[in-house]
């Protein structure tokens, strides 16, 4: 549970009265573009970084109190993850275990099997998607209560990602609550239950993924000479040679009535892509 998070830097926009709330075993995504205020709600979350204002409560303990009891039944994966160069991959897995007063062999090995981990490598040989890969042991193999990923997939193959979604499903199912922060709408989409959406440090939506989806509007592309001035409901408009496209969520019997007077060589109505979807989130006026 979150409630009135503040966190900013100077003039340097941070998050502003956040608040969210994430029930035990969900697959809950985090949407919001690159500089939204994703990475500073999950570090805020999990004590890296001191909220100016506001209260996190996880496990029904004070982020702030009971930090260290959080963090022994919480794995994380951040965006970016930075371990010593010269060890081996192994020795890295193994130092994680250690810091947490756990045996992790066995799900250690299921995990670097399963996504194609050389164990026997030196960090500094390991590409970006393999120390991805890397974080992503370290994040699970202790089977925490919490899983939060920011921006987990960034670096893996499309293979990849389908064996790390296939591992997140299989942790959810057992009841590890995972909580996903991305950008790529289709990984929320296709997995996740429920989702936030956040713009400029601030929630603008928080609801069922299908119901986030469900904005009504569809995806209009009209070919020929077309005037739809004056037509409510109309977004995003993309005009060219003797074309027009645009979202529409007015009334259809209206849209049809202003073209039928008009010169239309071809008409199509479809379902919007998930990005058209979501990008009215973006843009609307909070």
């Amino acid at each position: 549970m979150v409630s009135g998070l503040t966190k900013s830097y100077g003039k340097a926009r941070g998050i502003d009265g956040l608040t969210l709330r994430v029930g035990e075993g969900e697959f809950f995504g985090f949407i919001g573009p690159n500089g939204a205020g994703k990475s500073t709600t999950i570090r805020t979350l999990i004590g890296l970084i001191k909220a100016d204002a506001g209260k996190v409560e996880i496990f029904g303990k004070d982020i702030q109190t009971e930090n260290r009891k959080i963090l022994e039944e919480t794995g994380y994966l951040p965006s970016e993850a930075i371990f010593y160069p010269g060890m081996k991959v192994g020795e890295v897995i193994e130092l994680s275990a250690k810091l947490r007063g756990k045996d992790c062999k066995g799900e250690a090995e299921e995990l670097c099997g399963r996504l194609e981990l050389d164990r026997g490598k030196k960090v500094r040989e390991l590409s970006f998607g393999n120390r991805k890969k890397l974080g992503i042991v370290c994040a699970l193999q202790h089977s925490p209560r919490l899983c939060i990923l920011d921006e987990p997939t960034s670096g893996l193959d499309p293979l990849m990602q389908r064996e790390f979604f296939g591992i997140l499903r299989e942790k959810n199912a057992a009841g590890m609550t995972i909580f996903l922060s991305s950008h790529i709408l289709t990984e929320v989409q296709q997995y996740c239950s429920r989702a936030a959406v956040i713009r400029e440090g601030k929630i603008i939506a928080c609801d069922s993924v299908e119901a986030l989806a469900d904005t009504k509007a569809k995806r209009v592309h009209v070919r020929g000479n077309i005037n739809i001035a004056g037509l409510c409901g109309v977004k995003d408009i993309c005009k060219g040679q003797r074309e027009l496209s645009f979202l529409y969520s007015g009334r259809m019997g209206e849209l049809l009535t202003v073209l039928s007077g008009q010169e239309v060589e071809d008409l199509s109505i479809s379902e919007p892509d998930l990005e058209e979807i979501f990008m009215h989130y973006y843009k609307e006026t909070v």
